[in-house]
């Protein structure tokens, strides 16, 4: 699924970074734990360099701790990146990163020298609420709707360390469909730009391979569906999602699944591993260079037409 949903102010954000990275020493990107790659927003990557990048595994625990485990892993052997999990109710690691930053910067980690950091993700990550455990008091606008932060602010985290903070953004595009949906299923982008049983529908494929027992035990399943359009039936029959005529209400059971993934009903769930995102990752490049060929070919084909009735 191509999700586009990029705001204005999303678009001066991105200017606004491009401005002051010259001047920053640490990033920060905050991400989901449970989607850490789809969560990650491919510009700060390609504008940060070499910046040192403290990469945050938020709200994991709403995330598979293996997996997690996982990512971070992955993540650490990336050069210039140290990742962290934070967890939504637990404040004292956050606390920590004063201290992890001034060590990623020796050489500015001295009385009178000022240290600069920026921190970016994308809507809805928890980004704000972090902020707001670092400072120690609400400075930051937080809400439950993406993009609730619209301007930068510059905010003093101690002693000659300064804090950047920017709205969440998506990028223009996401080109990997299966990241589009994955952004859906945990709200990071609006529910008015999805469709409900297509990203259910996602879901529940997802969940009947990789978390069935989770399926089996919270709806009282005596055996699995063979399809995700299935599950959500079945869903639908035992919540008692039935039209007349005894037509399930494919909609009301998906919002029961998105809401219940979301909630945690259904336990620690992640999205995504890094094995995964490499296969995905080959697939839809591959789909992206024959999308290009094609529209060459096109234009190719237009022009000889042109040539030939002159």
């Amino acid at each position: 699924m191509a999700i586009n949903w990029f705001p204005g102010h999303m678009h001066k954000a991105q200017k606004e970074i491009k401005e002051i990275l010259p001047q920053i020493d640490v990033v920060i990107e905050v991400c989901d734990a449970r989607l850490p790659f789809s969560s990650e927003n491919p510009m700060i990557t390609e504008i940060r360099g070499d910046i040192p990048l403290i990469k945050i595994l938020n709200k994991s625990d709403l995330a598979d701790p293996a997996k997690t485990q996982l990512w971070l892993e992955y993540l650490e052997s990336q050069k210039n990146v140290k990742a962290i999990a934070l967890t939504t109710d637990n404040p004292s690691v956050a606390k920590t990163l004063p201290s992890l930053i001034r060590k990623l910067v020796p050489s500015k980690n001295e009385t009178g020298k000022q240290i600069n950091v920026v921190i970016m993700g994308i809507p809805n990550v928890g980004k704000s609420t972090l902020l707001n455990t670092l400072v120690g008091k609400a400075k930051a606008k937080v809400g439950n709707e993406p993009a609730v932060t619209k301007g930068q602010q510059r905010i003093r985290l101690d002693e000659g360390l300064y804090l950047y903070d920017t709205p969440g953004m998506l990028w223009p595009k996401i080109i990997n469909e299966n990241s589009g949906y994955r952004l859906a299923i945990t709200s990071a982008v609006k529910d008015t730009a999805f469709d409900h049983e297509d990203i259910a529908a996602f879901a529940g494929e997802y969940l009947l391979a990789n978390y069935p027992d989770r399926l089996q035990e919270r709806y009282q399943l005596k055996e699995l569906p063979e399809t995700e359009v299935e599950l959500l039936e079945e869903i639908g029959r035992r919540r008692g999602c039935v039209r007349s005529g005894g037509r399930i209400d494919l909609h009301k059971a998906a919002a029961i699944l998105i809401n219940e993934i979301r909630d945690k009903t259904l336990g620690e769930i992640t999205f995504e591993t890094p094995d995964m995102i490499e296969v995905e990752t080959l697939y839809f490049i591959e789909q992206e260079a024959k999308k290009v060929a094609a529209r060459e070919a096109k234009k190719t084909a237009r022009g000889r037409g042109r040539k030939n009735k002159r």
